[in-house]
């Protein structure tokens, strides 16, 4: 009998301490949930704004690898787009071959001269050109037009990096010439009414003047880039010679000054001829008369 109430009691006695563990688990549980909305509350945020929220993280994401997919597509051109431009003042002993040489060395390295402006006075003689080169000669051709000098009285060397412009730019043609491609099939298949097809080729005289538009700065780019553009200004001085307070011609002068008087007295009495011609007639008519005629 003892027995039986024993077991009784251990039955009793484990349901109440697994009855105080389920409770204990419950409240935990409940102080949890309670604690994570009151920390949302504190925050400002609630559970739907936080969903939200990671949609658009992973939208981004997923926008992202569509761009890099998308560059990858196109194949667009990534390499470093720089325009390099030199300018330098530079004295020679002589301007004219100065001129001739730096020809000669722009010619050599598949290079032209663009423009060339000479000036000469009584104290100078300077002439100034532009050398159009190809990018990967630029450093050669500007140090061997410098080497003509005797001083340098400067040099100067500009970078512009385009690289981001010249992408941008080629994207956004690509992705014209695709929405050009588009209208066109709109044009040919789907336009049936005459509005539909004034306003599709409306669009496309849009997209084309900004596909040419495009096109001509990626081509205007291009030249600067594959050119490199080096302005040289080449000069001599020259000293100036007193002049005499009197000239005095030499033999040679004045024998060329009495052949030139000699002459003109000639052409002179050959024209007062011409004009005379008359009295001349007339005055041998009236000699004529009284030599023979009277006599």
């Amino acid at each position: 009998m003892k027995t039986n109430k024993f077991r009784i009691s251990r039955i009793i006695i484990l349901a109440g301490v697994t009855l105080l563990g389920y409770s204990c688990s419950n409240s935990e549980g409940k102080y949890t949930l309670d604690s994570e909305s009151i920390m949302l509350e504190d925050t400002g945020e609630t559970p739907v704004l936080a969903s939200i929220e990671s949609e658009e993280k992973t939208e981004e994401v997923t926008l992202l690898d569509s761009d890099r997919l998308k560059t990858k597509k196109n194949n667009v051109d990534t390499t470093l787009k720089i325009i390099k431009n030199a300018n330098c003042r530079i004295k020679v002993k002589d301007v004219e071959e100065a001129t001739l040489l730096a020809r000669k060395i722009a010619l050599k390295y598949q290079g032209y001269i663009s423009d060339e402006r000479f000036t000469n006075t009584n104290y100078t003689k300077e002439n100034r050109f532009t050398i159009r080169i190809p990018q990967d000669q630029f450093d050669t051709v500007l140090d061997s037009v410098c080497g003509l000098a005797e001083f340098v009285d400067y040099k100067n060397i500009s970078t512009v990096n385009v690289t981001e412009e010249y992408i941008d730019i080629t994207s956004r043609l690509k992705t014209k010439l695709d929405v050009k491609e588009r209208y066109e099939t709109i044009l040919r298949t789907r336009a049936k009414t005459v509005e539909d097809i004034l306003k599709t080729e409306e669009k496309l005289s849009l997209l084309q003047e900004e596909i040419e538009a495009a096109q001509g700065r990626l081509k205007y780019l291009s030249n600067k880039v594959s050119y490199s553009t080096v302005q040289v200004d080449v000069y001599q001085t020259i000293i100036p010679k007193d002049e005499p307070a009197e000239y005095q011609p030499h033999f040679l002068d004045k024998a060329k000054q009495g052949l030139s008087f000699g002459w003109s007295i000639i052409e002179n009495l050959t024209l007062l001829l011409f004009y005379i011609w008359p009295f001349i007639i007339l005055g041998i008519v009236i000699f004529v008369y009284f030599k023979w005629i009277r006599k």
